[in-house]
């Protein structure tokens, strides 16, 4: 299965990445992205073509030697995150700083040590950003300012390196149902109710849209929003 593209989804063993990845799996080969080793070896036992990239990702060693042990790579998918929230009266330098860290950094350095690889692929790297990256709202500024800086990057990225080939996109989802949106509404203090929020599933299938595309196409940018509960 060599003749397969070659995908690195971060953050794969929860959430969107991994359904991301299982939506990716019918096409792709498949690295596994996380810190877990074992959930990332169990869920790699579930997925054809798949297996294990552990590393953490704000390890600017291991990172990089991770990276240097690979041959090939045609899409990146940086799913991995961190929400720390608070207001901006509150949030100390630490908390701005932890967002950042994994948001931002983590995610350029990833880039920046894989680009040689997805030029040559003339490849896909793919960012799940948040709504808080388009609109930021009372209460989440130091993580939607590490989301604003990912569009921006994103955005610089695909102005550099489009001529070349490589296509960038920007996903943008609602609320999604996953662990880190228990940890939100739980944090803001209300009731949990997963059918008020998009399926990971639902933002997996736009990822692989954005992914297999036709060769003439590129979904710069896409923005998912929940459907009303009726």
């Amino acid at each position: 299965m060599a003749d397969r593209p070659l995908a690195l989804v971060t953050g794969a063993t929860r959430g969107i990445g991994a359904a991301v990845a299982e939506a990716l799996a019918p096409t792709h080969r498949l690295l596994l992205g996380g810190r877990d080793v074992d959930a990332l070896h169990e869920r790699a036992r579930a997925l054809p073509h798949a297996r294990p990239w552990a590393v953490d990702l704000t390890d600017p060693d291991a990172l990089r030697e991770a990276c240097s042990a690979l041959g090939a790579l045609d899409v990146l998918v940086h799913s991995a995150g961190l929400a720390r929230l608070g207001s901006v009266a509150e949030s100390q330098a630490a908390v701005w700083r932890a967002n950042l860290e994994v948001n931002l950094v983590a995610v350029a350095e990833l880039t920046r040590l894989t680009l040689p690889l997805l030029r040559a692929a003339r490849g896909h790297v793919v960012f799940l950003n948040s709504g808080q990256g388009l609109a930021a709202r009372a209460g989440w500024g130091p993580y939607a300012a590490s989301k604003f800086a990912v569009r921006a990057y994103a955005d610089a990225l695909r102005a550099e390196e489009e001529s070349g080939g490589l296509r960038v996109t920007s996903v943008y989802p609602g609320r999604t149902d996953t662990e880190m949106q228990q940890a939100v509404v739980s944090h803001e203090g209300g009731d949990y109710a997963p059918e008020k929020y998009l399926r990971p599933e639902s933002v997996a299938a736009a990822v692989a849209t954005a992914v297999n595309a036709g060769p003439d196409a590129h979904l710069t940018e896409l923005t998912i929003r929940p459907r009303p509960v009726r």
